[in-house]
């Protein structure tokens, strides 16, 4: 009988390196997170994910398993395992060749790719995705990311600089987003465009108003919750409608916080995106809620290795 593979799998946010090491089945024989803090230097997160590379690779000698690579999952543009840039939300997080450092440190092959392209990987190789080839990925949050996986593969474009889900454009005219541009689907139908027009329309303190209170008072029936979050719903189903007419997905995987808010959401986008769809690109399609949660960035992370390492 064979013996089973493991990875490393490294999530790098803004304040924490979550890291976990996984089998090639998506077992976790552990899983935890380090603090890099918010103003954290590019030497002192480098520090924190040799760290945390570290700590499993002494769970795995411990548990007598096999590690056959590291997988990372950064913010930002990451192509052939160098961050290049883009990674806004971590201080000078650029040309940062994350593959030849922790090549060098562990003697063992490294790959890394943007962590929302990871998380969709994750849900292909573990999760709502994992019958499925042809899947685009979105995560609803203060933004929209998202991946797509072609053929079992991710797709990122020429140097890995596409798939940004989140800023195709739904209006040419429509308001400004942070990216530079206008109208794009992050600036109505991301969590933070959802809060801004819920306390436009309520009056109520936006500090004090999260994705999880406007669905509570959605489901009391409030009339404005109501109205966001079928307008929010709307913008997102319009958006996929558009990926479904170019991609023909077989699954379109809905991910991040506000997508654990029960299947009526994801019920609420399927019939958005349906009603704009061209149907016979939509035939294969079906729309669903993400399953892998808090540990999809590690286990997509994982996955790479796993889908590219013999």
């Amino acid at each position: 009988m064979n013996k089973l593979r493991y990875a490393v799998g490294i999530d790098l946010g803004g304040t924490f390196v979550k890291y976990a090491l996984v089998s090639e089945v998506g077992d976790i024989l552990l899983d935890g997170k380090l603090p890099i803090g918010g103003r954290a230097s590019k030497d002192d997160t480098l520090e924190a994910i040799k760290s945390s590379i570290q700590m499993v690779m002494e769970k795995a000698k411990y548990e007598a398993v096999d590690v056959v690579g590291i997988g990372i999952g950064s913010p930002g543009i990451v192509c052939d395992g160098v961050v290049v840039g883009g990674a806004d939300n971590l201080i000078a997080w650029e040309n940062i060749d994350l593959l030849s450092i922790f090549s060098k440190e562990f003697n063992l092959p490294v790959l890394a790719d943007n962590d929302a392209n990871v998380m969709g990987l994750g849900e292909v190789a573990f999760g709502s995705a994992k019958d499925s080839t042809d899947v685009i990925f979105l995560t609803v949050g203060t933004g929209i990311g998202g991946a797509i996986v072609a053929d079992g593969k991710l797709y990122g474009g020429y140097k890995n600089r596409g798939a940004e889900m989140g800023h195709v454009t739904i209006d040419h005219k429509g308001i400004e987003c942070n990216c530079g541009g206008r109208g794009c689907l992050e600036a109505y139908a991301s969590t933070t465009a959802l809060i801004e027009q819920y306390a436009k329309l309520s009056g109520k303190d936006v500090e004090a108003i999260d994705g999880h209170y406007i669905v509570e008072k959605f489901h009391e029936g409030e009339k404005e919750a109501v109205q966001c979050m079928q307008e929010h719903t709307d913008y997102l189903g319009h958006g996929i409608a558009g990926f479904i007419n170019t991609f023909a997905p077989q699954k379109v995987v809905i991910g991040g916080g506000i997508s654990e808010a029960g299947q009526f959401y994801i019920d609420l986008i399927k019939k958005s995106a349906f009603s704009y769809v061209m149907p016979d690109c939509a035939k294969y399609t079906d729309v669903v809620g993400a399953t892998l949660g808090n540990n999809a960035g590690c286990l997509g992370a994982a996955s790479l290795i796993f889908k590219n390492i013999d």
